[in-house]
């Protein structure tokens, strides 16, 4: 990949598109001041030079039976390259876990954990940490609301 440096345009379109991805091109073009043709070549390159790299619906957890919210710290008992990359593919391979960090300080991930029951949780904290002999601790944190939860990136000093 070359280095790829957007331009003010580029990120007027990324604002644009991270608030609603489905606008019409027509309308976006007209809010960036381009031609349709000229967004989506840009929107093009953007997917292709992977600065936007997916496009998702944003679902409400509670609406489809999921209304348990759970924060995660996972203390790892060795931190070799190997045993990293296994406990990434066991927490990237559970569908609970909905976002996965690996971290600097005292735990070696922090995930966020998505689950319609205390039960379902429990089955799978011993999937994952009980029955994991490298997890050395884990501490789970209920969420009693979900205050702020987005996915957009602030690109207001980018341009």
């Amino acid at each position: 990949m070359k280095n790829f440096t957007p331009d003010a345009f580029d990120y007027a379109i990324l604002e644009a598109v991270q608030i609603d991805n489905r606008i019409p091109l027509r309308e976006l073009a007209e809010r960036v001041n381009l031609s349709t043709a000229a967004v989506q070549r840009r929107i093009r390159r953007l997917e292709d030079e992977g600065v936007i790299t997916r496009n998702i619906a944003v679902i409400e957890p509670h609406r489809v039976g999921l209304p348990i919210t759970i924060a995660v710290e996972v203390t790892m008992e060795r931190t070799h390259i190997d045993e990293l990359d296994a406990m990434r593919a066991l927490l990237t391979a559970a569908p609970e876990v909905q976002q996965c960090y690996y971290v600097t300080g005292e735990a070696d991930f922090v995930l966020i954990v998505l689950v319609e029951t205390m039960e379902q949780y429990e089955a799978l904290a011993r999937r994952l940490f009980y029955d994991n002999r490298n997890v050395k601790t884990f501490k789970s944190m209920v969420t009693l609301d979900r205050v702020k939860v987005g996915l957009s990136v602030d690109l207001s000093g980018q341009r």
